[in-house]
């Protein structure tokens, strides 16, 4: 039994290096980063249906089918605990890089190193905030309270609301500036930094940095315009 044990703690020593040592976990930030980076593109998809005039009856199916699908459910749990993850290993190497005196964990050329490296916890903590704001308004009011509201509407009221819209888009333009770096370090951590491919990385890092957040932002701004044009 003690051999099987010993068997069994030698077969996990690689993860517990991994998350111990600074470049694994420079390794498990960029891959839960990564991840994250696909999430928002998917979300997009789902959230532009809020822009279809038809009363919300393909935003409200889509919401459903994230309610009835088996395994989007259990990607959800995946998606909770990267965000997880992310957050712990992103605090835990900032921590790290400003205690090496100077050492910074972008690479030096990297043009995003100066300003959006130096604020990646600030960023962060700012959309662990929304991020949790935005689940008590969506998530816990359908999930857990069962809300008479479909999620259209839902949605809508939040995005009507002026103090919640501008918020939002507050929070998508620290996103932008969080991914201007995200993004790059997210390649970065595997090795991709060649000069081969850094500057197709860097070209596709700032457009996805930009149009993403920018997209997420023009949906509860376009709700609210269209509120004030009907009064």
């Amino acid at each position: 039994m003690s051999y099987q044990i010993k068997n069994y703690k030698n077969s996990l020593r690689w993860l517990t290096d991994a998350v111990s040592l600074s470049t694994g976990k420079k390794y498990l930030m960029g891959f839960t980063g990564f991840f994250l980076i696909m999430f928002l593109m998917v979300h997009l998809f789902g959230n532009m249906l809020l822009l279809k005039h038809d009363g919300g009856l393909a935003f409200n199916a889509y919401s459903k089918s994230l309610l009835t699908n088996v395994l989007i459910r259990v990607i959800e749990i995946f998606l909770f605990a990267g965000f997880i993850l992310h957050i712990i290993f992103g605090i835990t190497v900032s921590i790290q890089n400003k205690n090496a005196r100077g050492k910074q964990y972008a690479v030096k050329s990297n043009i995003t190193s100066s300003f959006f490296s130096r604020h990646m916890i600030e960023t962060g903590s700012f959309i662990l905030i929304f991020l949790l704001i935005h689940l008590k308004t969506f998530f816990y009011a359908h999930r857990i309270m069962d809300s008479n509201l479909t999620m259209y509407e839902s949605v809508v009221m939040a995005f009507q609301n002026i103090y919640y819209t501008g918020f939002y888009v507050f929070i998508m333009i620290l996103l932008s500036f969080h991914l201007m770096h995200g993004f790059q370090s997210a390649f970065q951590s595997f090795g991709l930094n060649h000069n081969k491919y850094s500057p197709l990385i860097k070209i596709i890092g700032l457009f996805y940095a930009v149009v993403v957040p920018g997209l997420f932002a023009l949906i509860p701004f376009y709700i609210y315009m269209e509120k004030i044009t009907l009064q």
